[in-house]
């Protein structure tokens, strides 16, 4: 009996550990800045960045938090992301030229990943592999960030040839998921970063306000007029669009 009652605490425990969250809610707002030794324009709409949080969830449509041009916005909750992205342009001009596609839609398309915390083992592992990263998260280095204790992370990224291009980062876990999957796992919010944009260039973004509060359920909808597949007509659609660009291309 006495077994039982320890395993369960031991349970009781780690869901807790599990589903410990930050209970934030409100809106990040950013500057984006040319920051290299080779100064560049940056356009006024990508100019200013914010991500709405509640809780563990996010939702942002800046174009300096974007993974690919095709990007409209993105939604977090807990450890599913969801995209909405925009291949309408470039379908339009493929079909112009005779493709086809099993497909038969806009191209508007709600992109969606679950992810594990497994996945995110870079968080405590330290993996110096060509094509893998790791984040150092660096002790007794804190600064003032928009009126937080921003944290100092270091990710370390290695190229195919195995060569380090770390990025320092300025956190707040007191913000966002303890797992954050918009940022790779990092431990809370980013509010400062610094990326390298090659040839002198780099581009960083800082938090300048942080709003408390003012986000309803509605800041958290997705668009409307996007098409949902499955992984199955989504694989087909990826496999399809790399053979016609191919083929395009080779003539």
């Amino acid at each position: 009996m006495k077994k039982i009652v320890a395993a369960a605490a031991v349970l009781l425990i780690s869901m807790g550990i599990s589903m410990a969250q930050n209970t934030f809610k409100g809106t990040v707002k950013y500057k984006v800045e040319s920051t290299g030794t080779v100064a560049f324009q940056i356009p006024d709409e990508a100019a200013k960045a914010e991500i709405r949080v509640s809780g563990n969830d996010l939702f942002t449509n800046s174009a300096i938090f974007k993974d690919s041009p095709f990007s409209e916005c993105t939604l977090v909750q807990n450890l599913t992301v969801t995209q909405c992205q925009d291949f309408s342009q470039l379908l339009d001009y493929l079909r112009s030229q005779g493709s086809e596609f099993t497909y038969q839609g806009s191209g508007k398309l709600i992109v969606k990943q679950t992810y594990t915390e497994s996945d995110f083992d870079s968080v405590t592992i330290k993996d110096t592999e060509p094509g893998h990263f790791y984040f150092e998260y660096v002790d007794g280095e804190t600064k003032d960030i928009a009126g937080f204790t921003a944290k100092k992370m270091i990710r370390h990224a290695y190229d195919a040839e195995g060569e380090d291009h770390p990025v320092e980062m300025w956190y707040t876990d007191e913000i966002g998921p303890q797992i954050n999957a918009l940022f790779g796992g990092i431990k809370g919010m980013p509010l400062q970063c610094t990326t390298d944009a090659g040839e002198g260039r780099a581009i960083t973004y800082t938090a300048i306000e942080i709003v408390k509060g003012k986000v309803k359920d509605a800041d958290f909808l997705l668009p409307a007029g996007y098409d949902q597949l499955s992984d199955e007509e989504l694989e087909t659609l990826g496999q399809e669009l790399q053979d016609e660009i191919e083929l395009l291309q080779g003539e």
